[in-house]
C-alpha cells in the first residue's frame, strides 16, 4: 500500500470484519488473527458484563454473531468503553432483531442501573422543602421513570414472548445516596403523574393532580386527592421528589 494511512485503514477494517475485510499485505495470517482476536475479546467480555441477561438468553453462537455485526457495523459516537452499553442499544435499534423483537428494550433495561450509577448529574439548586401541592413539584434527576412495550424484567432464557402484552411495563429505577439502585413496579397513574412532573416548569402540584384525575375519569377530584396526597410524601421520603421549584 501506498501510504500508512492505508495501512492502517485497512488493518482497522480487517480487525472490525476479519471474516469479510482482508489485512494489509506483508502481515502473516497468525499476526493478524492475534489483534482481531484482541479485539473481539475484549469486547465481548465488556459487553456481557453489561447485558448478562441477553447474553445468557441468546447462547454462545448468537451472543457471538451479535458482537461480530455489532464490531462490524455500528460505528460508535464516543470512545468511553463506560457509553458501550448505550451504542449497543443505538445498534440494536438501528437493527431490529425479527426474531426477537424485544431486544432493544431489554438491552436498554439491562443498560439503565449502570447508565443511573454512573450518572453525574447535579441536583437542581433551586429545590425547596415546600408544599408538594401548592408548590412546583421536582423530579430528582437520579428518579428514572421507565416504560417498555415489552416485559423486560421478566424475559430470558426460560421466557421469550413473540408478541407484546397488551400493557406497557412501568418501572422507577431510583439511585440511594450511597449509590443502590431499587427497582420498582409502577402503576399507570403513578407513572403518568412522574411523567406530568418531569416536563413540569410552572404547574403547582395541584394542577397536575387535577389534570391526572381528568384524565383517570375521577369525578370526585377531592378524594381523588386525600387518597393520593401520601402517595407524593412517599415520593418525597424517597428521594424521588426533591421538594419544590424555586427561581
Amino acid at each position: 500500500m501506498s501510504t500508512l494511512r492505508e495501512q492502517f485503514d485497512a488493518m482497522a477494517r480487517h480487525v472490525r470484519d476479519p471474516a469479510a475485510k482482508p489485512g494489509p499485505p506483508g502481515i502473516e495470517a497468525r499476526r493478524l488473527k492475534i489483534y482481531s482476536d484482541l479485539v473481539y475479546n475484549n469486547l465481548d467480555g465488556l459487553l456481557a458484563g453489561n447485558f448478562p441477561v441477553i447474553r445468557k438468553t441468546l447462547g454462545d453462537a448468537d451472543w457471538r454473531a451479535l458482537v461480530r455485526g455489532f464490531l462490524a457495523r455500528h460505528h460508535s459516537n464516543t470512545p468511553l468503553f463506560t457509553e458501550l452499553g448505550r451504542e449497543l442499544i443505538a445498534h440494536l435499534e438501528a437493527e431490529p432483531d425479527s426474531a426477537r423483537p424485544w431486544l432493544a428494550e431489554l438491552a436498554h433495561y439491562e443498560w439503565a442501573e449502570l447508565g443511573l450509577q454512573l450518572l453525574d448529574a447535579p441536583l437542581p439548586p433551586n429545590a425547596a422543602d415546600g408544599d408538594l401541592l401548592d408548590g412546583i413539584p421536582l423530579l430528582s434527576p437520579f428518579a428514572w421513570p421507565l416504560a417498555y412495550r415489552w416485559p423486560v424484567n421478566r424475559i430470558g432464557p426460560a421466557f421469550q414472548p413473540s408478541a407484546p402484552p397488551p400493557e406497557p411495563t412501568l418501572v422507577l429505577l431510583r439511585r440511594e445516596g450511597d449509590g443502590r439502585i431499587h427497582f420498582s413496579a409502577l402503576s399507570p397513574l403513578l407513572y403518568r403523574l412522574l411523567a406530568l412532573v418531569d416536563g413540569n416548569r410552572d404547574r403547582s402540584g395541584r394542577d397536575l393532580m387535577r389534570q391526572l384525575a381528568d384524565e383517570a375519569g375521577q369525578a370526585d377530584f377531592a378524594g381523588f386527592l386525600a387518597a393520593a396526597a401520601p402517595m407524593l410524601q412517599r415520593l418525597r421520603s424517597e428521594g424521588v421528589l426533591l421538594g419544590t421549584r424555586i427561581d
